[in-house]
């Protein structure tokens, strides 16, 4: 076979691999999946920049951050994989770009304990996991329809006050 032939075929293969390598939200069979790293030396992505504001209206009033984007597949599959910490006022937004349901997340080569934030298309709060324990692989299901979800340092979200049903402002919400 031709080398432009063989280079041409593994280059298909390739981008079908990469296109296979969905995001958190699809069930395990359908994707290829990052394997589980030890935590030593666990390799994940780089602080994902720049990053953009995002508040959380709340009873207490707004709760602000600045997250990072996580808006491709690669992206929202290695999400916060391997980062040793993650400051309060920091987190990761995964945009799924529209209505997207039977998301579930898990916490595989995740070092750090994360409150999970689903949202739904209107960017109100539909559930919110608190307190996911590191390197858990047990699925955390929204239960219902989002577009995105927002991952904060474990336990900010009671400290904070965000409950369900509340509002988050970023521009991927329409207002």
């Amino acid at each position: 076979m031709p080398l432009s032939l063989t280079f041409e075929r593994r280059s298909l293969i390739g981008l079908a691999a990469a296109l296979a390598l969905g995001a958190c939200a699809a069930p395990p069979a359908a994707r290829a999946e990052i394997g589980r790293q030890d935590p030593d030396h666990c390799q994940g992505q780089a602080v994902l920049k720049p990053l953009q504001p995002l508040a959380i209206q709340t009873a207490r009033g707004p709760a602000r951050f600045m997250v990072e984007m996580a808006d491709t597949d690669l992206k929202r599959e290695y999400g916060l994989m391997c980062r040793k910490a993650l400051a309060p006022d920091r987190g990761m937004l995964f945009d799924f770009g529209a209505a997207t349901e039977n998301v579930a997340f898990w916490m595989r080569n995740t070092l750090i304990g994360l409150d999970i934030i689903y949202i739904r298309p209107d960017g109100t709060i539909l559930s919110i996991a608190r307190q996911a324990p590191p390197l858990d692989e047990n699925p955390i299901p929204a239960g219902g329809v989002i577009r995105a979800v927002l991952e904060l340092p474990g336990g900010r979200a009671a400290q904070l006050g965000i409950q369900p049903g509340d509002r988050v402002d970023h521009r991927i919400f329409a207002r």
